[in-house]
């Protein structure tokens, strides 16, 4: 079938994983539809510069395969490419995870970069972001405002310069009007939007 014949092109392209963490580049996106060419030109775009990148599309449209992408096409391309499926790590953990911590700040840490760190001034890709909570949304928001990050039991700030692309398979506008997501931490994630149709508009 075509869907098959298509699935077979893309394992067939960029499979191997680079060094910088990725495995796809924008030329390995599949689709001649309207709503497919704007979605990758909208994306060629925002390759250009350090802005933040919100993609929102339905569960298996390709939000990391566009990430991955953008990041490849940027003059960042050499740094790393991290990613994180928000809705995968209990709220306990996220934290930690993002920011790091330091040796003793709860039983078992160790002394540890967050994701922030590993990123460098690369690219922070943060998948299903209308899953996290409020709490964490702040702490977020804090994090890009002030371009620092505190470890978890660390007294140091440390700055952070990656590029934030953040991916939701929510409706936008509904995640907003049911205070999914904070308006404030919408604004600073969504400097550009990218909007990826589903699946079954694209023949």
């Amino acid at each position: 079938s075509r869907i098959y014949q298509l699935q077979q092109e893309l394992k067939g392209r960029d499979r191997q994983p680079s060094r910088n963490g990725t495995t796809y580049s924008l030329d390995s996106i599949i689709g001649k539809s309207l709503p497919m060419l704007k979605a990758i030109k909208a994306a060629q775009r925002a390759s250009r510069f350090q802005t933040n990148v919100l993609i929102c599309g339905e569960t298996g449209t390709g939000k990391e395969l566009f990430a991955q992408g953008i990041h490849n096409a940027s003059a960042y391309k050499d740094e790393p490419f991290v990613g994180l499926n928000c809705a995968a790590i209990p709220e306990n953990l996220l934290e930690s995870t993002l920011f790091g911590a330091v040796k003793g700040a709860y039983t078992g840490a160790q002394s540890t970069p967050g994701l922030f760190e590993q990123a460098g001034k690369g690219t922070l890709f943060l998948d299903e972001i209308d899953s996290m909570s409020k709490s964490m949304q702040a702490k977020l928001l804090r994090a890009i405002q002030e371009r620092r990050v505190r470890r978890i039991g660390g007294k140091e700030e440390i700055p952070v310069d990656c590029r934030i692309i953040s991916a939701t398979n929510v409706n936008i506008d509904e995640a907003l009007q049911e205070n999914m997501i904070r308006p404030d931490i919408y604004y600073r994630l969504a400097s550009v939007v990218i909007e990826i149709p589903p699946l079954r508009e694209r023949k």
